[in-house]
């Protein structure tokens, strides 16, 4: 409605990487005010069953620890040929603590084990974007962007298994390779997070 005020949302995430995505995404879509996660929550363990599940528990441990409105996200990337790992695991697929590098090189070893067939690259990236707010309540969105995984990284830009997902709707380059802009009109959580601003939006009204 006309005048209101920002709609004040604290940062669930600390991975920088991905709150300047999320902050890109929204301050386009919604009349938004980002709280960064204060530096004395802990990290929340990600131990859900599903993306939805993750999302939630990041959320309302922020809820919980600031008394504001929060917002989360959880992201996995599903390889068809590897049944949909890494999936809810993406994060730490080669382990605990490991860089971005370490589960792209174990993405990459894996899909080299498989026998050469039809499709066995093809995948996709799936985003669930939630807000939780203090009344118990919470409004949540998909977004999903289908490509496949190339043979070797490519690309400096962007973060995660970006280097070697080529989106379908690209011109053959990966996710690193594009702008953040070219990036954010395609990739899966700029498709989550301007649906869930349009849901937050209505709900303002």
């Amino acid at each position: 409605m006309s005048g209101a005020a920002p709609l004040r949302l604290v940062l669930a995430s600390a991975n920088p990487d991905k709150v300047a995505e999320i902050a890109a995404v929204l301050a386009g879509a919604l009349d938004v005010e980002l709280i960064p996660r204060p530096g004395n929550v802990p990290d929340v363990a990600e131990d859900g069953a599903t993306l939805l599940d993750n999302a939630r528990l990041k959320a309302r441990a922020l809820v919980a620890a600031t008394g504001l409105p929060a917002v989360a996200d959880d992201t996995g990337l599903e390889v068809d040929s590897l049944g949909g790992a890494p999936g809810v695991y993406s994060a730490r697929y080669a382990g605990e603590g490991v860089t971005y590098a370490d589960n792209v090189h174990k993405l990459l070893i894996e899909l080299a084990a498989r026998p050469a067939g039809g499709g066995e690259r093809t995948a996709r990236f799936r985003t669930v974007a939630l807000a939780a707010f203090p009344d118990g309540t919470d409004v949540w969105a998909e977004g999903a962007a289908e490509g496949v995984i190339a043979h070797q990284p490519a690309g400096d830009a962007g973060f995660g298994y970006d280097p070697v997902f080529v989106p379908r709707e690209s011109d053959g380059r990966t996710f690193a390779e594009m702008t953040p802009d070219e990036k954010h009109a395609i990739s899966h959580r700029g498709r989550a997070f301007r649906s869930l601003a349009a849901a937050l939006a209505e709900r303002q009204r």
